[in-house]
């Protein structure tokens, strides 16, 4: 029995995802860091296990009734956790992005600031004092009317709506109209009308092709329509919608992302003419502070609102004092480039879990464990300092954090490793070591220690030498002013800089129209599906091939099944009880819905028709549960498989399973798998191949295998661009662009460009420092 002060949090039999019911002691008030190669089991541990428990165990002393409102997760797979205190967890999954939530709000640094202008603020001669919610432009008392609080109006043109005024409107000329049935209705009652239909639309008279496109108003008529020899159609009562109408109209009210896009081709979007794009009432922007507006504080980046910020009053002066503390953590963290009003969505998701981060250190809580995912993700390694600093802070309040990491930095720092492995997958699950960092060098079967402790140096590679140049720019755009780069060809190009200095601006100006590039091919780290229907097979096409197979069967032939049968997707094959997902939804009253495998076909997702049907002795649904690495040998003589499957081990991914959801892997899993899907392809000529930050969520040891693939990629005659912060990665590259020297308006343009060794020596970069270190280790 363990004694009621035991200062470890102590984990017994857990076998949470690929866990092999692991035992491990890790002690609180520490910094401890989990890591081990990609698909290890570390994140199933740290979250899956320790903070799924704290979170269950929360919920239990919460009333019922208020249990049903809040989203639980459900028992981790262990056998028992103690000394476990209350957890906060900050992960880097964003929730749904809306163009209302910002920095500001996320920080909770707007509510101060309204309160600052509704209490401290300069009003106009009698004007009377406002509330702080008339300073938000999320609140009815604050919005501007004209649109809405979202600072922008979407309006169109005629040019928009009608692209090819030869056309008549039988022919097509109204381009913003819905096709089908919907689109000829609205053709036959202009008809009625009295609109020539039949001639081309620029010779109609300039009022009537204004009412046509424009008019709010909406006639009902008696539409008769032509008749077809082979049907009769009834007279009918229609009634008219002008063209801007019907696009605004499905543009904000449509469910569906392609009606809502094709609608957003119509329209431009422009700053507000009544706010001019501040968002709020003419009432509020008549406030001003320091003789700024809210709106112009708000668009400022916090390192500069932190030094206009100087209360005069005393009340002025306890609110200001109180908003600046509330910044410096957030400038701490090398975020002081953001301004409040910067939209949520065009944040990555490092920046805003350091965003969290920085809220939780103002929390003043005591005694939890805070549970990181990668919180150097997507960080300089200036700004990885800072986060050490930071991570000490929380853990000397009386906390104990931890962190699921790969930086080496971060894990040299920590009090305390657990090191997850030996490898991915099924081959990893178990806990190789947990300890004070220092004694992992004697475990021989981490791949973590090699990293840690190796000093060898690497290989020497020659620089290659660049068969042409894309030049890019001038540039002008977010913080970039008129920047111009070039770009080598048949190269591999590390763009470097401190958070926020433009690197992905830059580019994201490269495109297939320059002169050089070629084939262009972005692979980022958005999911490849958003629901359990997409996995791995589908999105890589050898699902296609394996269905196939199964219908060629002698089986599949004598029953008449076709390819369709083998999906779980459409009605047929599929079990209709949990309509192919293999699980159904258990609704518990006042405990969270869980997930049970279905009832009737056990998990397989398919009728047991037919999984009656094998191929060399398994069914469909066995087959989709096999890893890759499996798969690879059960496919090994039937080539299509065989070489997509090979292009998925190559990049290190054989851990996954055939049939394993898309909403179960990471970012950089997704985009390891969007890569392998583009190496499988017959390359015909030149591809420029453009990567942001694709070490993100990688260990060392799975960087190193990704590296060898984007080298092999610029061998082939291919050019490779990678904006990058690991310096190991960025001294193995041919030639370095390095922007800065910091984020926001202190950054923006190139501060060196050339081959490591050379940019290594240069005088104003922050990066030199870091990447001489690197290119003296390779």
């Amino acid at each position: 029995m363990p004694e009621p002060h035991d200062p470890y949090v102590r984990v017994r039999g857990a076998r949470e995802h690929n866990l092999k019911g692991v035992d491990v002691d890790i002690p609180r008030d520490v910094l401890a860091v989990f890591t081990g190669v990609s698909g290890s089991g570390k994140s199933s541990l740290a979250f899956g296990t320790i903070y799924a428990e704290a979170q269950r165990r929360y919920f239990e002393s919460v009333a019922p009734y208020a249990r049903r409102l809040i989203h639980q997760v459900g028992a981790p797979k262990v056998g028992e956790i103690t000394g476990l205190p209350p957890a906060v967890s900050l992960q880097q999954r964003r929730s749904a992005p809306t163009s209302r939530s910002s920095v500001g709000t996320v920080t909770n640094l707007s509510n101060s600031l309204r309160m600052l202008f509704s209490r401290a603020g300069d009003y106009p001669p009698g004007a009377e004092r406002l509330d702080s919610d008339a300073f938000s432009p999320n609140t009815a008392a604050g919005a501007c009317p004209e649109c809405h609080g979202l600072g922008r109006v979407h309006r169109t043109t005629e040019e928009l709506l009608v692209p090819d005024p030869s056309l008549s409107i039988r022919d097509g000329a109204v381009a913003a109209w819905p096709g089908a049935w919907q689109g000829k209705n609205l053709r036959d009652i202009l008809d009625a009308l009295g609109h020539d239909v039949d001639r081309p639309w620029r010779e109609l008279p300039a009022e009537q092709r204004e009412w046509i496109l424009f008019t709010d108003e909406q006639p009902v008529v008696t539409v008769h329509p032509v008749r077809d020899a082979d049907r009769i159609q009834r007279p009918y009562q229609g009634t008219y919608m002008s063209a801007r109408r019907y696009v605004m109209k499905t543009f904000s009210d449509s469910r569906s992302a392609t009606l809502r896009a094709k609608a957003e081709r119509f329209l431009v979007s422009a700053p507000c003419p009544a706010c001019g794009g501040s968002r709020l009432r003419p009432e509020a922007l008549a406030v001003t502070f320091a003789g700024r507006t809210i709106a112009q504080l708000a668009a400022l980046p916090l390192v500069e609102l932190a030094d206009v910020l100087h209360g005069t009053s005393p009340t002025a002066r306890v609110l200001t004092e109180d908003l600046r503390s509330r910044i410096a953590p957030v400038l701490e963290l090398g975020l002081g480039y953001l301004s409040l009003g910067r939209a949520t969505p065009t944040l990555s998701a490092g920046e805003l879990q350091r965003l969290r981060l920085a809220t939780q250190l103002r929390s003043g809580l005591f005694g939890v464990v805070y549970v990181l995912d990668e919180p150097s993700a997507g960080l300089h390694p200036a700004d990885t300092e800072a986060l050490l600093t930071v991570l000490a802070r929380l853990k000397a309040a009386g906390n104990s954090v931890f962190v699921v990491e790969h930086h080496l930095d971060v894990m040299r720092g920590a009090d305390w490793l657990v090191d997850v492995g030996p490898r991915a997958g099924e081959h990893g699950g178990q806990v190789l070591y947990s300890g004070p960092p220092e004694q992992l060098a004697a475990v021989e079967e981490s791949a973590t220690a090699r990293f840690l402790f190796d000093r060898t140096p690497a290989p020497v590679r020659e620089v290659r030498t660049p068969s042409g140049q894309v030049k890019v720019g001038p540039v002008t755009r977010h913080n970039l002013r008129a920047v111009t780069a070039e770009f080598p060809l048949g190269v591999f190009t590390a763009v470097t800089g401190v958070s926020g200095s433009g690197k992905s601006t830059l580019v994201g100006e490269i495109t297939e129209d320059l002169t050089g590039v070629g084939r262009l091919v972005r692979v980022d780290q958005k999911p490849i599906g958003r629901t359990p229907r997409s996995n791995l097979a589908t999105y890589t096409g050898l699902f296609d091939v394996v269905r196939k197979a199964f219908a060629a069967t002698d089986q599949a032939r004598q029953r008449g099944y076709g390819v369709g049968r083998f999906s779980f997707n459409v009605a047929g094959g599929r079990c209709e009880t949990c309509q192919g997902e293999g699980f159904v939804s258990v609704e518990l009253l006042f405990l969270p819905s869980t997930y049970a495998a279905c009832p009737d076909c056990g998990g397989a997702r398919y009728r047991p028709e037919t999984l009656d049907v094998t191929y060399r002795g398994r069914n469909i649904a066995q087959v989709l549960d096999l890893t890759v690495e499996a798969a690879a040998d059960f496919f090994a003589d039937t080539p299509p498989v065989a070489r997509s499957l090979g292009t998925l081990l190559d990049v290190g991914l054989g851990y996954l399973r055939l049939g394993q959801p898309a909403t179960e892997l990471s970012g950089g899993e997704a985009q390891r798998i969007k890569l392998a899907n583009e190496l499988q392809r017959g390359r015909r000529g030149h591809t420029l191949y453009l990567l942001d930050e694709p070490t993100t969520g990688l260990h060392p040891a799975d960087v190193e295998v990704l590296m060898r693939q984007l080298h092999g990629l610029v061998d082939a005659g291919h050019t490779v661009v990678v904006v990058e912060h690991d310096m190991a990665v960025v001294a193995g590259a041919d030639w370095v662009i390095d922007l800065g020297p910091g984020g926001g308006d202190a950054g923006g343009r190139i501060v060196a460009a050339g081959p490591p060794a050379e940019v290594a020596r240069a005088q104003g970069s922050v990066t030199a420092g870091y990447l001489a270190r690197a290119v003296a280790d390779s």
